[in-house]
């Protein structure tokens, strides 16, 4: 079983005028195989800035992430990569064909390219269900619902124990974001996935999620199950986002 760990996180960056943000404040929790971790708040709460600490995007200014037992300070971030996948919010779409898209990671790491009948390429479209028609595809002509699911599959397709998603369904109409959500959920379950999900739409979060977390202003306000969070919320900031349909996304 494969848990992420953050102990006291936080983040501070140069601010106006000579002085200092802080934009994440003694952060702590943990996300555990087969379970779906939601991150909720409001836009500039720090939601994205968490995120990309766990795979080494940036670095936070103090406090320690754990992937199991290793400190990822201490593990190059190449190498982190394959075990701690994201998938961004607008999904980047590199020219070619969605196999070239998929072999992308092999070629950063100078390894041998997966062939399109490879078990590799077959299961990663198999897990983001998408046709194994569409492996010679141009990805630039595809929908944007197409090219979030080639982005998914191109971060399964090194076989990653973590899924990190950033706003993954913001850009798309509630039926495909739906369907995209229900192949999340189905993947973290029957590959065993530690999933860490951002989002301000409390109702994605209330659907796929195992556990919740509040985030604004930088902090944890409130954390638990979402049914527990999300039917009586105890903070006063949780409770006003709830009342904002616009903030919450419901």
């Amino acid at each position: 079983m494969t848990t992420v760990r953050l102990e006291k996180i936080g983040v501070v960056k140069p601010g106006p005028k000579g002085g200092r943000k802080e934009i994440l404040s003694d952060i702590s929790f943990s996300a555990r195989s087969g379970e779906v971790t939601a991150i909720v708040g409001p836009s500039g709460g720090g939601k994205s800035s968490l995120l990309r600490l766990i795979n080494r995007l940036s670095d936070p200014t103090g406090g320690r992430i754990f992937l199991d037992d290793e400190d990822v300070s201490a593990l190059d971030p190449l190498l982190l990569r394959r075990r701690v996948a994201m998938v961004p919010q607008k999904p980047f779409m590199f020219e070619g064909t969605v196999l070239s898209n998929l072999q992308r990671p092999f070629f950063y790491h100078n390894e041998p390219l997966p062939a399109a009948d490879s078990r590799e390429v077959r299961h990663s479209l198999e897990l983001a269900r998408l046709a194994p028609e569409y492996i010679e595809r141009d990805s630039r002509t595809l929908s944007l619902g197409e090219q979030q699911r080639v982005s998914l599959a191109r971060a399964l397709i090194t076989c990653p124990a973590v899924l990190l998603l950033d706003e993954p369904t913001s850009a798309l109409d509630r039926p495909t974001g739906d369907h995209l959500a229900a192949t999340f959920h189905d993947i973290c379950r029957s590959q065993r996935l530690a999933v860490i999900l951002v989002t301000h739409d409390l109702r994605l979060a209330g659907r796929i999620a195992d556990y919740l977390l509040y985030l604004e202003g930088g902090r944890i306000m409130e954390e638990g199950r979402p049914e527990e969070l999300l039917l009586r919320p105890q903070s006063s900031e949780l409770r006003r986002f709830l009342s904002d349909p616009e903030k919450g996304g419901l």
